[in-house]
């Protein structure tokens, strides 16, 4: 178990995985807001873009005065200095998953960082 770490993520408001799963490139948090709830913020990040997958339910974002609505399945990259704020829908929750990573920073993914062992 020394190359890898599984956690279960439990029912809760929000759960951040960065020390639990020891993340040493990214934070991860997995997020409920219930029907008619929102981040109670506005916020923007000095160097990390964000990338969020909407996991269940529905509801919207407001990027730099912009509003669309979120569902089920939709993903979302955010610039570290957009302003965002999510909301969930009058009459259900939403779930979504944040992930945060310094903007810029990836230099190789997918097949060009694997190695194939035989």
């Amino acid at each position: 178990m020394e190359n890898y770490k599984k956690v279960s993520v439990a029912e809760a408001a929000r759960t951040e995985l960065h020390d639990a799963l020891g993340l040493t490139g990214a934070e991860i948090s997995v997020n409920t807001l219930p029907a008619g709830a929102c981040v109670p913020f506005i916020h923007a990040h000095k160097q990390n873009e964000e990338i969020y997958a909407i996991l269940a339910g529905k509801g919207k974002a407001v990027i730099d005065g912009e509003t669309f609505s979120l569902a089920a399945g939709d993903w979302v990259r955010v610039a570290p200095a957009a302003k965002r704020q999510f909301f969930a829908a009058e009459d259900a929750a939403i779930t979504y998953a944040c992930i945060q990573v310094k903007a810029g920073s990836l230099e190789a993914y997918t097949a060009d960082d694997a190695v194939i062992e035989a």
